[in-house]
């Protein structure tokens, strides 16, 4: 590559990751989701004569973006609630995937002028998943509850691998003219998903057993960033699904977390991890909003009553569809879960329904799905309608990103369905425990460690553990007498943060007349800095 072009690519990237910032710091003030914020930017941006139009490749989005991203939404998402909730999760992401595409497929001849069922399948499998991106960046934010976000994030992270299968299909049934098989097509999703699996499972017992013995956290770290990549080209080098590998290798190394990586490294590879998490989200989004250039020249001449008629049909299909499976796959899968699994749950309400319908956002993987169509078939004449299916993706992204991305806060509230699951009670226990463990430990230590050193240190940990005990006690005997309210834990997160902050100048006056070396002020630094985090995430 030339030094110039070079240059002005460096030049495009700074510029990019600038909006990143500009906008994220915008959607905080706004208090609406970045995501959306960042759509709506990439598409101001592309209005923009001087910059340039950029073309999102989806081999690009597969191989470079999603791998991490993937793989940060599996380190974070719960494996007990994944494992509790799996039975629902499936009837999401195999069943109402399959059924988006069967009913795409049957109403594309009655709403888009010349589509067959056979080129309606395709649109069905382009549009059928939703995004795990676009998912977990909104629905976080607008006060999901936990338990119906669960089940959403489950279902975007699993329903990529039903998804491309569809596609791969579907675009068969196109290219070729044939049809295969039922059992041929069930042998083939058993291969992605199994096979996925177990590529994932590999990598990552093999990332766990690398990582053991290594010491620092640069290294750690560093093999943490290569082993997304490593468990996705391992799945799709053995035809499987490389998103389910990278799935796989991620909810396997969130469990091992804790055993794995020394504590200073799952410090900083939390940091790292969070950075590029943002920083991917944030490129991806503007990307989309910049793909219009690339997007509209496939529809001249412009009939925008047409085009919008189509988007707009297309995206209440695809509301529809969901709303009217989400229900019934509900109670279907409780009912599973209760007779089946022994689970003490119930099935989900109307309202809750109508919440999870409404959270079908489509993403980036969406648009990668219909840029990644052949552009001819097998008899060498052009792909039907593919330039219609990329303005129809493109569109459903933005309705469900923007339109239905702002409306899901308005909705969770004026239904009702808010987040109420209380933490407290288990934190409090597992803290309880912690505790009993660490006495416990101390007494061992007594009766080990006979030097009076030792004797003082146990004695002095030993009263500082039992005092804790007692606190949490008192916690657990006062819980509903005098629980704090909202107002007051903000009062007192308001309060300790100004104490803290008093801390912090004096820890830097300290600094500045050279009273306290480098080393003692990063240290005591950090450890504000961590209570400052803590106070944050409540």
């Amino acid at each position: 590559m030339p030094e110039s072009q070079l240059h002005f690519v460096e030049l495009v990237l700074v510029t990019l990751v600038a909006f990143v910032a500009i906008l994220a710091a915008l959607a905080q003030r706004l208090k609406i989701p970045y995501p959306i914020l960042m759509v709506l930017g990439g598409l101001v941006l592309s209005f923009v004569p001087i910059f340039p139009n950029i073309s999102l490749r989806p081999d690009f989005v597969f191989l470079v973006i999603l791998p991490p991203l993937l793989f940060a939404a599996a380190l974070q998402t719960s494996w007990r609630e994944f494992k509790y909730n799996l039975v629902s999760i499936a009837m999401m992401a195999f069943g109402l995937v399959a059924f988006t595409v069967a009913g795409v497929a049957v109403a594309a001849h009655f709403f888009f002028p010349g589509f067959d069922w056979r080129t309606g399948a395709v649109l069905g499998a382009v549009v059928c998943t939703t995004d795990a991106i676009a998912v977990g960046a909104i629905a976080k934010r607008i006060g999901m509850p936990q338990y119906l976000l669960d089940i959403v994030e489950g279902e975007s992270l699993l329903n990529d691998a039903t998804g491309l299968l569809a596609l791969e299909f579907s675009v068969a049934l196109v290219v070729s003219g044939t049809i295969p098989s039922i059992g041929h097509g069930v042998f083939q999703l058993l291969v992605m998903v199994v096979g996925g699996v177990i590529a994932g499972l590999f990598v990552g017992w093999v990332v766990r057993t690398i990582q053991r013995p290594l010491q620092g956290s640069a290294l750690q770290t560093m093999v943490s960033l290569a082993t997304p990549y490593c468990a996705y080209l391992l799945g799709e080098g053995l035809h499987a699904s490389g998103v389910l590998a990278t799935v796989a290798c991620g909810l396997y190394l969130g469990r091992q977390v804790s055993t794995t990586y020394t504590s200073e490294a799952r410090l900083d590879a939390q940091a790292v991890w969070n950075t590029i998490d943002f920083i991917l989200n944030g490129l991806v989004f503007i990307l989309i909003g910049l793909q219009l250039p690339a997007v509209l020249p496939g529809m001249r001449p412009l009939d925008w009553p047409r085009l919008l008629t189509a988007a707009a049909s297309l995206s209440l299909l695809l509301i529809g569809l969901r709303m009217l499976w989400i229900l019934p796959g509900s109670r279907f899968s409780a009912l599973i879960r209760r007779r089946v699994l022994g689970q003490d749950m119930i099935p989900l309400s109307g309202r809750q329904a109508i919440v999870l319908g409404w959270s079908g956002l489509r993403g980036v993987l969406t648009l990668a799905a219909a840029l990644s169509l052949p552009e001819t078939t097998a008899s060498g004449a052009p792909f039907p309608h593919r330039d219609m299916i990329l303005f129809l993706a493109f569109s459903v992204i933005l309705v469900t990103l923007v339109g239905q991305g702002l409306t899901l806060p308005w909705i969770t509230r004026t239904l009702g369905v808010c987040a109420a699951t209380n933490t407290g009670a288990e934190e409090r226990d597992a803290r309880r425990a912690m505790t009993l463990a660490a006495i416990a430990e101390v007494e061992t230590l007594r009766d080990t460690r006979l030097e009076a050193s030792h004797q003082r240190a146990l004695e002095l940990l030993d009263q500082s553990y039992k005092r804790r005990l007692e606190l949490l006690q008192r916690e657990a005997d006062q819980t509903g007498a005098s629980t704090p309210s909202k107002s007051e834990m903000e009062t007192f997160s308001g309060i300790a943060s100004q104490v803290r902050e008093a801390e912090r100048k004096e820890l830097a006056r300290l600094g500045e007349a050279a009273e306290i070396g480098d080393m003692t002020l990063r240290k005591l630094e950090r450890e504000l800095d961590l209570m400052d985090v803590r106070s944050q995430r409540g």
